[in-house]
């Protein structure tokens, strides 16, 4: 499978002051699909401007025509399944089948604790998703859904005529430990990973790639273990949280040689953050655009 190239745009302008055009933007550029982070606030932007994702996303869906769209990633940190799950069907017909489910555990940021409850600890959020993802697999595809689990209910949830996608819309899972890989293998469409973060801050490009080398063969497992073929799942690497940092999108060469190794591992789609100022996620705006229009013809 050829090498896709996507953008993630941060939900942090006014819709008619710079937000759709970052979308529309992304679509003449050719990216294969522009995502958000599904964040109640995050990190360094918790004291500016931070909308919500799913309304931004249908915002984005009335915008575009052929950009896929979606959530890098939903977590069961403030989500619901049963109301996600008529979201998500809405923004997929409005959409016309343009969207993917990024879903993982979530983490201790500020959406841990911004509904009042104490943060989970890792095991207590992969207990959650374990049974989130199954409970929203049944949801999309389901007309009437009724359950009893230790996290979540549902009773006789409908969600009536389903996705325009068929069976459902696809989940991208994302995941490196080995419960979140078996839900990748069993459930998702694609896996997604950000790295090892233990080698952020010390480690090196060269450990990061053995890292995700490993990860990717850990999931080759857990499909194996499924009697699933691992090809089928796209692999999905978010940058910005390796080693190597901002340091790819500081010129079309970098970002070349960076997705080539990437891509060499397995991966089928590079996520790149769309720029914005005086923060991590700063890069020359022309130099971007170059990197989307001219890269991938460099990996082919």
């Amino acid at each position: 499978m050829s090498l896709r190239l996507s953008t993630v745009i941060l939900p942090v302008d006014r819709w008619h002051a710079g937000g759709r055009a970052k979308w529309q933007k992304a679509e003449e550029l050719g990216f294969h699909a522009a995502y958000t982070y599904d964040h109640l606030s995050w990190r360094t932007f918790r004291d500016g401007p931070w909308f919500g994702a799913l309304p931004t996303l249908t915002a984005a869906a009335t915008a575009t025509d052929r950009l896929r769209l979606g959530t890098l990633v939903t977590s069961p940190n403030f989500r619901h399944p049963v109301t996600l799950a008529k979201e998500l069907i809405s923004l997929d017909d409005i959409s016309d089948g343009r969207i993917t489910l990024g879903i993982g555990a979530g983490g201790n940021g500020f959406d841990a604790t911004a509904l009042g409850q104490e943060p989970w600890t890792p095991k207590e959020r992969a207990d959650r998703l374990g049974e989130f993802v199954p409970l929203l697999d049944r949801l999309l595809t389901e007309d009437s859904v009724t359950y009893k689990g230790n996290f979540y209910s549902a009773d006789e949830a409908r969600n009536i005529p389903g996705c325009v996608q068929r069976p459902r819309l696809p989940f991208a899972v994302a995941a490196t430990g080995p419960r979140g890989l078996k839900l990748a293998a069993r459930y998702g469409q694609a896996w997604v990973t950000t790295g090892d973060p233990k080698l952020y801050e010390e480690g090196t490009p060269a450990q990061s790639v053995e890292a995700l080398r490993g990860q990717v063969a850990r999931l080759g497992t857990a499909c194996a273990e499924l009697g699933r073929d691992v090809a089928e799942l796209d692999k999905i690497l978010l940058t910005g949280f390796t080693p190597d940092r901002s340091r790819p999108l500081e010129s079309v060469d970098a970002f070349v040689d960076f997705a080539g190794r990437h891509r060499d591992l397995g991966f089928t789609e590079i996520v790149v953050h769309w720029p914005i100022a005086d923060s991590d996620f700063a890069a020359d705006p022309a130099v971007f655009e170059r990197i989307a229009t001219e890269s991938l013809d460099q990996l082919r």
